[in-house]
């Protein structure tokens, strides 16, 4: 069985694709150890070359599988859902308009109180 990841040549592979790939490897890899198990229990002994071969493609199969888990793990911490979003941006520019209301308004009293005090002392 073939090692790779993508599943038509050109074809991007997503993280629900590899994950999938994860998946049918150690089905595969459980099949291997049954194979040995199976060798090991014969009536007339294992054959050695036989148990050699499927332990050593055990192996290499649980090699890769860690290897993808832990690829697909880093990349999912480093995965930020929030990275593009403009939402504290727009939070921010809507909290700046009120604030400037605000000032605005407080400014536009200010200037009702000077113009009072200065009707009121010619």
């Amino acid at each position: 069985m073939a090692a790779t990841l993508t599943t038509t040549p050109g074809a991007p592979s997503t993280s629900l694709q590899r994950l999938h790939h994860v998946e049918k490897r150690i089905v595969h890899t459980v099949e291997l150890a049954g194979g040995v198990m199976e060798e090991l229990a014969k009536a007339g002994g294992p054959r050695n070359e036989v148990v050699t071969v499927q332990c050593q493609e055990f192996m290499q199969a649980v090699k890769e599988i860690q290897t993808t888990l832990r690829d697909e793990i880093k990349s999912m911490c480093e995965y930020r859902p929030y990275e593009h979003c403009d939402y504290p941006a727009r939070m921010a520019a809507e909290i700046s308009v009120k604030k400037l209301d605000c000032v605005l308004g407080q400014i536009a009293a200010m200037q009702g109180t000077v113009a009072q005090y200065q009707s009121a002392n010619p």
